[in-house]
C-alpha cells in the first residue's frame, strides 16, 4: 500500500488544500504509482534515471504538453516531500529534474487588411461610434495596454507634440507619440462626441455610454461587438491591437530596442516573443521573392 492516502489527508487537514487541487494531486500521483507497478518499480527505491523514463514516457508516448508534465512533477515534487520529512525515502529525487520549458505562445495580431476594415466599422456621425473609433486608433497607434487606455485623462494629453503620457504598471510613466490618424479622430471626439457623452464633467479620456469612466470589461465589449460587424472571424482581444502595434512596427524595420521601449516592457525577453512572428513574415517574403529559394 502506498502512502498516498496519508499523503491526500495531509494536504486537506494540514495543508487546507481546496477539494479541487486534492483531487488534481490524486490524479497525478496514482497514473506515477500505476506506471511504477508496470514497470517493476517501487516507488520508495527510485533512481534519478526511473524519474527521466517516466518523463519520457509522458513526453514521447503520451505526447503530453509542458503544461501538463509540469503541473504532474509539481504534484510528485510535493509527495515526495512528503515521504521524505517522513523518513519514507532519503531524498526526494524530484528536485533534481528540471521542468520542461512551456511551449511559447505566440502573439495573434491583425493584419493591416484587417485593421482597415475593423477601423471603417464605426459611425463616425454618432458620439459613441466616434468613442469606438477612438479606441482602435489610439491602442494602435501607441500600442498600450487597456488598463492603461482607461487611466488617460485629457491633461495627460499633450495635442501639439501629439504625445500622451501613459500610467503604466508598478506606477511607472512613460511618454507615447500618436499619428495625424489618431491625432484627427481625436480631435473629432474631443470637440463633438466628448462632450455629448460627458454628462458629468468628467477628465477622462474614454467615457461609457452614461458618462462615466469606462471599465476595462467595457473596451473588451466594444471590441467584440466590432468585430461580430466585420468579415473576419477572430476571438478578439484588446491586446491583439498592442501585439499589431509591436509586430507592424517590426516589420517595418524598427530595432527591438526602440519597440521595447514604446511597449513599456521591464526586460527585452517580453519583446523578443514579437521576433518570432517577424522571422516567419521574413522567411515567407524570402521564399516567395529569392529566386533561387527553391527548385521549380
Amino acid at each position: 500500500m502506498s502512502d498516498l492516502p496519508f499523503y491526500l489527508e495531509y494536504l486537506e487537514y494540514e495543508r487546507h488544500y481546496s477539494r479541487y487541487t486534492i483531487d488534481n494531486y490524486e490524479k497525478d500521483i496514482e497514473e506515477f504509482l500505476n506506471y511504477l507497478e508496470k514497470e517493476n518499480l517501487n516507488y520508495l527505491k527510485l533512481e534519478y534515471s526511473d524519474i527521466r523514463m517516466y518523463l519520457g514516457y509522458l513526453k514521447d508516448v503520451k505526447h503530453e504538453k509542458s503544461t501538463s508534465i509540469n503541473r504532474k512533477l509539481s504534484a510528485l515534487r510535493s509527495y515526495y516531500k512528503y515521504l521524505c520529512s517522513n523518513n519514507k525515502v532519503k531524498s526526494n529525487l524530484f528536485n533534481l529534474i528540471s521542468s520542461p520549458k512551456k511551449e511559447q505562445k505566440l502573439p495573434r495580431y491583425f493584419e493591416y487588411n484587417e485593421l482597415e476594415e475593423l477601423f471603417n466599422v464605426p459611425d463616425l456621425s454618432t458620439p459613441l461610434g466616434q468613442r469606438d473609433r477612438l479606441v482602435l486608433e489610439v491602442m494602435y497607434a501607441t500600442g498600450i495596454r487597456v488598463g492603461e487606455l482607461v487611466k488617460i485623462r485629457l491633461k495627460d494629453i499633450n495635442k501639439s507634440e501629439r504625445t500622451i503620457l501613459i500610467h503604466g504598471k508598478g506606477s511607472k510613466e512613460r511618454i507615447v507619440n500618436y499619428g495625424e490618424y489618431a491625432s484627427e479622430v481625436l480631435n473629432m471626439y474631443l470637440n463633438d462626441g466628448y462632450r455629448k457623452l460627458n454628462k458629468f464633467n468628467s477628465d477622462y479620456l474614454v467615457l461609457n455610454n452614461n458618462g462615466r469612466v469606462i471599465t476595462e470589461r467595457g473596451i473588451r465589449y466594444i471590441l467584440t461587438n466590432l468585430i461580430k460587424k466585420t468579415s473576419l472571424h477572430k476571438n478578439i482581444s484588446p491586446h491583439m491591437l498592442r501585439h499589431s502595434f509591436a509586430t507592424h512596427l517590426l516589420n517595418e524595420g524598427c530595432d527591438i530596442l526602440s519597440v521595447k521601449e514604446l511597449l513599456g516592457h521591464e526586460s527585452i525577453s517580453s519583446t523578443q516573443i514579437y521576433t518570432h512572428i517577424t522571422n516567419d513574415r521574413l522567411k515567407d517574403v524570402y521564399l516567395h521573392s529569392f529566386p533561387r529559394s527553391k527548385i521549380k
